[in-house]
């Protein structure tokens, strides 16, 4: 039987996905549905790889499907044995590891609701998920173990060399009753430990549009080696970079420990990977790092997401693994809509863009009043769904192609003296000096202009009047006379969310 998987091109998507089409990829239907079934169970029965854990202490990591099946199994078991049962959640804070894997699905094998927390979340913040979400059970590592005992009414299991002995005398089998609409994870977006995001409920049906993005913004196909070294506490890392590529069978890298791009470049070479999907800070970081000419690599797709990539980036990418960036663009509430379909042939990449939608879905650019904006024009990216346009609080604008590209958060534009500037041009503009690393824009209030452009750079040499003078003249010449930053502040780095993301918001309250 022909699948959606045996096609690649972008004609081919367009006219043959179809719902029934995604539900084909699957063993389970509309009412009966497990997660953990469908990305370990089915393909447990032979010796294939599932996941090559990278870490950053220098060891791999190596995970068979039948293995994590049987261990998944053997969590669930013993999570029925600890009185927790569906619709319980259980709170996962583990790097990628057995572990962590074990942990996830075997809480999805249960039924219980899996909870994915970043291990590098401080007192506060893992103290306000806790209290949001209210698990039964709360796994993690030796090191957060004192943070996580120190919390109310959670049952903490604390994962060290005694685990594999802990489940050993579980069955090897667990039968998963699960309904296809049964929430099987909560997910929080990166935020401010101060400020909780709302979590995101998915349902074990959910991996089934997953593979919209899967198929056509990673370019997901069956007998590619994928990583993505992503954090699974967050959607790319999680559904994008384990549950989409597990349920179709493939070999899985995953990052652990503090990211080095030599080491991933590494890891690539030696298990020659051949499709990855990561940050556009992991490019970045691979761009600077000096060492990537060293390493052969086997890679024939590429994607990105988090944020646009700027084109010096985008120019050494292609010019180093010979293929172009391939761009995804949703949010954790949203999913992925807009894709530049990785491997496609008939499909051309246009450099800087978010690329065009997911089959089966409508993407506007629409200004205040809700109208749609013609081609060029800056707006606030929409997507229909149930009936409405649903906001995603980015700016964006459309060409005659029907391409879309990023103009930065709803919060980020800059109006001065009645010129609209986009912080994500600015950026790009100024990535282009060769003594900047990093940089962000955003806008500062002024008396006269009403707010002007303040870029905060991280450079390779110290900061000074006359390289500060140098950036400006080059986004004047580069974009307008008007648009460019009449602000210039030197640091030594940009503030961060969990999720690697520049916080702007962060850098707005700065009091200077």
């Amino acid at each position: 039987m022909t699948k959606l998987t045996d096609f690649t091109r972008y004609d081919d998507a367009l006219r043959l996905c179809t719902p029934a089409g995604l539900w084909a990829l699957f063993d389970g239907d509309r009412e009966h549905f497990n997660i953990a079934h469908e990305c370990l169970d089915r393909h447990a029965r032979s010796d294939r790889v599932a996941v090559i854990v990278a870490h950053a202490a220098g060891h791999d990591e190596v995970l068979t499907y039948a293995e994590l099946a049987r261990d998944a199994a053997r969590f669930a078991h013993y999570l029925a044995a600890q009185g927790i049962g569906p619709g319980d959640r259980v709170a996962v804070m583990l790097e990628p590891s057995h572990a962590f894997y074990t942990s996830i699905f075997g809480a999805l094998k249960r039924g219980a609701i899996a909870v994915p927390l970043f291990t590098l979340f401080g007192p506060d913040g893992i103290r306000l998920r806790v209290q949001d979400c209210q698990p039964r059970l709360l796994v993690t590592n030796p090191e957060k173990a004192p943070l996580a005992r120190a919390l109310d009414d959670v049952q903490v299991l604390v994962v060290d060399a005694d685990f594999p002995a802990l489940l050993a005398p579980f069955p090897d089998h667990y039968a998963s009753a699960t309904r296809a609409d049964d929430v099987a994870m909560l997910q929080y977006t990166s935020g401010t430990t101060r400020e909780l995001p709302e979590a995101v409920h998915h349902t074990q049906r959910a991996i089934v549009t997953l593979m919209l993005a899967a198929l056509y913004g990673t370019g997901l196909r069956p007998g590619e080696r994928f990583f993505c070294p992503s954090s699974p506490a967050w959607g790319h890392g999680l559904w994008h970079g384990t549950l989409a590529p597990l349920a179709l069978g493939l070999t899985i890298g995953a990052y652990a420990g503090k990211f080095d791009a030599e080491r991933l470049l590494r890891a690539l070479a030696e298990h020659r990977f051949t499709n990855i999907s990561a940050a556009a800070t992991h490019y970045r970081m691979i761009r600077h790092c000096g060492v990537a000419a060293q390493y052969s690599h086997a890679l024939t797709k590429l994607s990105f997401t988090g944020e646009p990539l700027d084109s010096e980036t985008a120019e050494f990418l292609h010019a180093h693994f010979g293929i172009e960036a391939c761009s995804l663009y949703g949010t954790t509430e949203i999913g992925v809509v807009l894709v530049s379909y990785p491997g496609a042939p008939d499909f051309r990449v246009k450099r800087g863009s978010l690329g065009r939608p997911v089959p089966g879905v409508r993407v506007e650019v629409q200004d205040p009043a809700g109208e749609p904006c013609a081609p060029g024009v800056l707006g606030e990216l929409k997507v229909w769904r149930r009936a409405a346009w649903v906001a995603t609080r980015d700016l964006g604008r459309s060409d005659e192609e029907g391409y879309f590209w990023h103009g930065g958060r709803a919060d980020d534009v800059i109006i001065s003296a009645g010129w609209t500037m986009s912080a994500v041009e600015i950026e790009d503009t100024i990535l282009q000096h060769p003594a900047v690393l990093e940089v962000a824009v955003i806008a500062v209030p002024d008396a006269l202009r009403g707010q002007i452009a303040k870029a905060f750079v991280v450079a390779r040499e110290a900061g000074s009047e006359a390289l500060s003078h140098a950036i400006q003249l080059l986004v004047r010449s580069r974009l307008s006379q008007h648009e460019y930053p009449r602000l210039v502040a030197f640091v030594a780095e940009l503030p961060k969310t969990q999720a690697g993301k520049i916080n702007r918001k962060v850098l707005r309250e700065r009091p200077d």
